[in-house]
Order: C-alpha cells, then structure tokens, then sequence
C-alpha cells in the first residue's frame, strides 16, 4: 500500500468477510490469509493489531460459518505461522500503553477461537510459549484485577481442560505450585463480587482441578502441600469453601489417589468432612463429598490405621452418619423412581427402535434426578456392609423401614457393573474388580 494508513483502513475492510463465511475458502486459495496473518510482523504494532483483530472477527463462534469454511480459513492460519506470531506478539505488546492492553486482548481473543477445536488447543499449547507467558500473565500483580490477567486466567483453563498433554507441561513448568500460591490469598477473604477479580479466582480453581486429575498433577498438589490449603479453606473460607471441596473430591480421585487419600486423614480432615456432611449442603456439595467419602473406602489400604480411622467416623455416635446416608439415598431415590416411572409410561407406546433412540437421553434423565448420587451412595453403603457388622445391621434395619434390602443395593451394583463398556482400560477394569467383591460381600 502507498501508505501505512491506507494499509491500515484495507485491513480492517477485511472484517466484512465474516458476514460471508462462504468466501473464506477463497479467501486462502488466493493467499489472502497467509497476507493477513504476515501481518502480525509488522514493525508497526498498531497494523499488527489491526491484523489480529481482523482474525478474531473471523474466527468468532458467532460466524456462521460451515465447518468445511471455517477449517478452509484455519488451516491457512496456522500453515502461515499464525500461533507463533501471536505468541510473539503477547511477549513484545506492552499493556501500560492503552492500545497494546487492547491488542493483548485481541490476541488472547483468537487463541480462544482457536482453542474451541480440540486437536488445536493441543497444537497451541505444546508448538508455542502460551503456557509460559499466560503462566507469568496471571502472577503479575495489579491494584485491581484487570480484563486481560482474567482473560489469561480463563484461556489457561480452556487449555488445560482440553488436552493432557498441555497439563503435563503445565505441571512440569511448575504450574501446581503457582496456582496454589495465587489461590491462597483467597483462603479467608472473597474477591469483591460480579468482578474481573471473581472470575479469575473461579478460573484459577477450574485449571486445579483439572491438574489434580493427573497423575503428576496430584504428586505436584501434594509437595506442595494443597490438602492442607484445601482444609483451611473448607474450616474458614467462603467462596472458596465450594471451590476447594470439588478440588479436593478430584485429587482423592481415581486409582492414583491413594497417597492424597492419606494425607487427607493423616492432617485430620476426616473431622471437617464428616462435620460439613452432617449439615444440610447444596446439591453439588453433598455429590462432592460423597465422591470423597467413595474414594477414601476405596483407595485406603486395607487394616491400615488411616482405613480404620475413616471406619470409625462411620459408625461413631451411634451410627448417625450411616442414618445421614440412607435418608441421602431415599430421597435420590425416590427422584429417579418418579422419571423411571415416566419414562416408562413413555415407552409403552413405543417401538423397540424407538426405545433404543431414545436410551441415551431416558440415562440423561435419570442422571439429572440424581442417578449418580444414587450409585455413589450405594457402593459407599456396600463398602460399610462388607467391612463392619454392626454397620450391616444398622443398614440392614434403616433399609427395612424404608421398604428396602440388602439385594436393592446388589441391584444397583449389577447395574453399574452392567454399564462398564466392554473394552475397558485400567480404570475400568479395576472399577469391575470392586464391585464384583461388593456384590460378593452382600
């Protein structure tokens, strides 16, 4: 162009082409895109940023855009470099300056379009420095929670929930660590409500959680001693009270859990669990602590002091936590007999063809009203008749008031075994394992 300002006004023309997605195949067939996104190299940054604007337009989930447009337009995006030029505009941008603060947005902004395919969000966190660089984004410090540090906080959430392999270099980078440290200054106080402030302590929360699901993300979580940040949060915090439990229910998780298992009971958390159960809980609360509770009797090694301490808690005081479980199962219970009732009744004028179209969403169904709940509560009920008579009485009688038995717990049991797929990988075959022996012990 004859000059940077006519340069300037053409690019942004090009924004129009996202109200006709049905051009942007041509649009890289002829080389237009490799153009744009050269761009982001310009020794100008304001033409820079207008360049990357440009791509956000385009690549917004609002475009209506097939799916055969939108890859036409990506793939040309990422064969001329375009992760890298962004990454390198995020480290040369600087945000004290009010236009590079806007164009730091703009890029964050495209790497999220981006992200929303999953093959890429893998692509863009392991062929770039993102991680790095959101990484330190959100330790900078600021009076006041600013846009972009949330903004950053929340792509670091999208990029780790979306790829293992992305949380594994998260990990290695540190990133545990780091995000425990930022999160414990929220141990006691709340960040102000409805803010940028809130949305990156919830974001931060979310890139824990999913860490603590892998097996290093746990190791890391436990050298730096996140069970016990988690319990003071549980005993003295109030946002982060939720937020710290749902944590903590994924980190016993799984069948790497054991050591985070022990380390709950070994720093006396089995006193604030059980007396935060014991109390009328919101619904996701008590699912989380049923989680935890499930993971404790299933992972803590057999006659072990840290088993035998979680048995206690169980039947201590005449048994009242086991009574707490039984009214939690006749209520969930009782929700999703009514929707089996209805589906039911919905499927007597139905063909058998019909039926099978329609089994994933009568499960949906049944989930919503509560299934899960129903067989987390059961198999932790079936863990306390294998383990201790006098809890196998309790539950026995308690069941019989209630019209129920010892087989409507096997009945659930068979049925979860019943859904394990067939191919099934470690997980699932040691899940097998458990509940044949449950169902053995009843």
């Amino acid at each position: 162009m004859a000059s940077e300002a006519d340069l300037d006004a053409e690019i942004k023309a090009l924004s129009i082409l996202a109200e006709h997605p049905e051009l942007y195949p041509e649009f890289a067939k002829l080389g237009c895109v490799g153009s744009l996104v050269s761009l982001l190299a310009h020794e100008n940054t304001d033409i820079a940023i207008d360049a990357i604007e440009v791509l956000g337009e385009l690549t917004d989930e609002d475009v209506e855009a097939e799916e055969s447009e939108w890859k036409a337009l990506v793939d040309a995006m990422l064969e001329a470099d375009v992760v890298d030029l962004l990454t390198q505009n995020l480290t040369r941008l600087d945000e004290k300056n009010e236009s590079d603060r806007s164009g730091v947005y703009h890029v964050l902004s495209v790497v999220e379009n981006l992200s929303s395919q999953a093959d890429l969000t893998e692509l863009i966190g392991q062929q770039s420095n993102i991680l790095e660089w959101l990484l330190k984004r959100v330790q900078e410090r600021e009076v006041r929670v600013g846009q972009n540090k949330q903004y950053s906080a929340e792509l670091l959430a999208i990029l780790l929930q979306s790829s293992r392999s992305n949380r594994d270099k998260f990990a290695r980078m540190g990133g545990v660590d780091i995000t425990l440290q930022l999160l414990s200054a929220y141990r006691r106080k709340d960040p102000e409500k409805d803010t940028d402030e809130e949305e990156y302590v919830e974001n931060l929360f979310d890139c824990l959680t999913c860490m603590v699901d892998e097996e290093l993300g746990k190791e890391t979580f436990l050298e730096a001693e996140g069970v016990e940040l988690c319990q003071i949060m549980l005993r003295e915090g109030k946002m982060s009270k939720a937020r710290a439990l749902r944590v903590l229910d994924h980190a016993l998780g799984g069948s790497t859990g054991v050591a985070a298992c022990e380390r709950l009971v070994e720093t006396a958390g089995l006193k604030t669990i059980f007396a935060m159960f014991m109390k009328k809980q919101e619904k996701e609360t008590n699912e989380h602590l049923l989680g935890i509770f499930s993971s404790l009797l299933r992972l803590l090694p057999g006659q072990s002091a840290s088993r035998i301490r979680t048995l206690a808690k169980f039947v201590e005081k005449d048994y009242e936590k086991i009574g707490k479980l039984l009214q939690l199962r006749s209520e969930h219970a009782g929700r999703v007999g009514r929707v089996e009732q209805e589906i039911e009744e919905e499927e007597k004028e139905m063909s058998k063809e019909e039926k099978e179209e329609r089994a994933a969403e009568s499960l949906s169904r049944r989930f919503d009203a509560g299934l899960f709940s129903l067989q987390t509560l059961d198999v932790i009920l079936a863990w306390l008749v294998a383990e201790d008579d006098g809890a196998r009485s309790t539950i026995k009688e308690l069941m019989g008031k209630d019209g129920k038995s010892l087989e409507d717990l096997k009945r659930s049991l068979q049925e979860q075994l019943g859904g394990i797929e067939a191919d099934e990988g470690k997980s699932e075959s040691e899940l097998r394992e458990m509940l044949q022996t449950l169902i053995a012990c009843i």
